[in-house]
Formats: structure tokens, C-alpha cells, sequence
């Protein structure tokens, strides 16, 4: 298990950016690409997951290509700030499968959504369900034009 960010050494590294760039290298892949030996690498691997460094494994999906067409980010601000408003809101929202991120925030807004829809119409139907039977505030919506990139891989090591 890893405790602190000093227990992170350049191969964690170049393991952890090597899968945010391809989470499908094989284990021998992988291996060869940081430096290591297949069991070594494999070791430091499990660490990293039973430590929740590196959580899951995904396929990046062109959802432009199957007719999602239209990306809103969905700024709220409620009236309501208990515990058990945020929970039930919070389970609403994880209903509503248009929603890809969905972040609590500060500053003058409470929520940000990304939603992901087929056209006008869908966030309009995507929209009246978000507002049904929650007394929100204030929703606006930004509509992406261009994703100028997305789902970018942090750089590890700069970061650092």
C-alpha cells in the first residue's frame, strides 16, 4: 500500500502515465515500456490499484460517432445545503444517464454537470427530468462548440 507521494518513484510514474496514455498494454507491454521486469512491473501495479492510484480500466468511446452530438455544461446553484437535500440530489443526478461528470464546486455556483446528448431536444428532455420535483435556484447552460481536447492524460511527471 502506498502511505505518501514519497513512496512514488519514477517507474510508478512511467507506469501510471503509460496506462492513462493506453490501458490496454498487455503486462509484458508494459513492462518493457517503463523498464522492468514483467513480475516487477506486475508487483508495482497491484500496489498502485490496492492503494486507488490507478482505479478501473476504460475504452474511450466515440460517442460523436453514435449521434451524441451535443456537449452542455450545466451550471446550478440551489437554495438548499443540507446534507440530506445534497444526497438526494445527489442520487437524481446519478440517475440521469446523460450526465458524464458531475462535481460539487465553490464560488458562486454549487454544481457543475457535463452532459452528453443527441441534439437540442435531448437536453431539453434531459433538462425537464434534472428539474422535476428539485427546487433549484438557477440552471444555465454553456453548449460546447468544439472540444479542443478532452480526457487529456496528466503529465505525471511535471506535475510532480
Amino acid at each position: 500500500m502506498i502511505e505518501s507521494m514519497s513512496e512514488i518513484d519514477s517507474f510508478d510514474l512511467k507506469i501510471m502515465s503509460s496506462l492513462q496514455n493506453d490501458s490496454s498494454l498487455s503486462q509484458r507491454d508494459l513492462a518493457e515500456k517503463v523498464g522492468l521486469s514483467q513480475n516487477a512491473c506486475w508487483r508495482r501495479l497491484q500496489r498502485l490499484h490496492a492503494s486507488g492510484l490507478v482505479r478501473g480500466s476504460h475504452a474511450e468511446i466515440n460517442l460523436q460517432a453514435l449521434g451524441f452530438d451535443l456537449i452542455v455544461f450545466v451550471m446550478i446553484k440551489t437554495r438548499h445545503h443540507s446534507r440530506e437535500w445534497a444526497d438526494d440530489f445527489r442520487r437524481h443526478v446519478e440517475r440521469l444517464p446523460e450526465v458524464a461528470d458531475f462535481y460539487r464546486i465553490g464560488g458562486d455556483w454549487d454544481y457543475l454537470l457535463k452532459v452528453v446528448t443527441k441534439g437540442m431536444a435531448g437536453y431539453d428532455a434531459f433538462y425537464q427530468q434534472l428539474i422535476t420535483n428539485f427546487d433549484l435556484a438557477t440552471v444555465t447552460g454553456f453548449f460546447s462548440m468544439e472540444a479542443i481536447f478532452q480526457s487529456r492524460p496528466s503529465d505525471l511527471n511535471r506535475m510532480r
